[in-house]
């Protein structure tokens, strides 16, 4: 396909029938298409919306956001996962609102010199905000280029990225970026989708060259499997009168931030007696002064690389517990200010503990 042909009838479908309706579409104020585009990296749009409505309302700007407290900031994002997002999230935000005055840079350079901000999002908010000519490339972008051009270089490899980026930066209408940007995201999305695409009616379909050889499940390549870790969680829920012992995951790992319940992480499933043995050889707990409450069932959780599995072991203390390595004695009634991640939430909701405490 001719480029400036592919430009050309993709504009034509925005203006006369793309109805993808967004929030921030057409928006222009950085603070803005950055709270968005933070959000939406590794997110499904349905999923990050009513989070995006939630921060807009919550934190109107950048001034707002760099002045609240962590523990609300990240209680707001709670459940959305990759929660580096939101700590990179709130470092740009208090770099801006101290070192620059509230005012966003407003080049791709320097935009992408923002903590967690790269390549994609520093186009993203340099089209969309500045109208400067910066290509977007997501996954909806190279879904629609690998497609429509043939392409079978993998998505995921060094060469693949920069051919995509220049093939896409050709593309672009340099007069209206932040349009062509938008148009051709909407267009993977609703048209070019990942199954069941609308091919028949798409417009593309007699110079798509996946669509002509029959291969559109082929299309894009990627080179590399994603391996997934399996690891085991037991965690012990313990309370000692009104109060629940809690800790914050500070090291480099998943959910970092977040709040949880004392952990011990095994190479594999075992039973309650044999973890309370551990547990208590650990120094964890005292043998003989705490009682065994309810044992959740199985518990998973799946990340992008990380199959997570395990359980929640309730325990009734007799003595007030020793509190190593940072762990909090919180009232229970208060433990719905904290953030955990979505493996204990599912507890909470399952057993309705949080309606119980409050």
């Amino acid at each position: 396909m001719v480029k400036n042909k592919f430009t050309k009838l993709l504009l034509k479908w925005n203006a006369e029938q793309n109805i993808r309706q967004m929030p921030w579409k057409g928006e222009k104020d950085p603070y803005k298409i950055w709270i968005s585009e933070i959000i939406l990296q590794q997110t499904r749009v349905e999923q990050g919306l009513n989070y995006y409505n939630n921060f807009i309302n919550a934190f109107p700007n950048v001034n707002v956001l760099a002045n609240t407290s962590d523990g609300k900031i990240f209680k707001l994002w709670e459940g959305l996962g990759y929660y580096t997002r939101c700590s990179n999230l709130i470092a740009t935000a208090r770099y801006i609102a101290g070192e620059r005055k509230g005012k966003f840079p407003d080049t791709y350079d320097e935009l992408k010199k923002l903590k967690g901000v790269g390549p994609y999002t520093a186009a993203a908010i340099a089209s969309f905000a500045y109208e400067l000519p910066q290509a977007v490339v997501d996954g909806n972008v190279y879904r629609v280029l690998a497609r429509v051009f043939g392409i079978k270089k993998p998505i995921d490899s060094s060469q693949g990225k920069f051919f995509f980026n220049e093939l896409a930066k050709d593309l672009l209408d340099k007069k209206q970026p932040g349009l062509f940007n938008q148009a051709i995201m909407d267009f993977g999305a609703v048209v070019c989708k990942p199954s069941l695409p609308g091919c028949t009616k798409c417009i593309f379909k007699k110079d798509c060259f996946a669509f002509l050889n029959n291969s559109i499940d082929k299309f894009p390549l990627k080179e590399k499997k994603i391996k997934i870790k399996k690891r085991f969680f037991y965690y012990f829920m313990m309370e000692y009168q009104d109060k629940i012992v809690l800790r914050q995951r500070t090291a480099k790992d998943i959910w970092q931030q977040l709040f949880e319940f004392p952990v011990i992480e095994t190479v594999s499933l075992i039973n309650v007696e044999d973890i309370l043995n551990i547990a208590e050889k650990k120094g964890m707990l005292r043998t003989k002064e705490y009682k065994l409450g309810n044992v959740s069932p199985v518990l998973t959780q799946q990340l992008t690389h990380q199959l997570i599995t395990g359980q929640i072991i309730k325990l009734r203390l007799n003595q007030r517990p020793d509190l190593k390595d940072g762990a909090l004695l919180i009232k229970k009634n208060l433990l719905y200010r904290y953030s955990f991640p979505k493996f204990i939430n599912q507890y909470f909701e399952e057993i309705r503990l949080k309606e119980s405490l409050v």
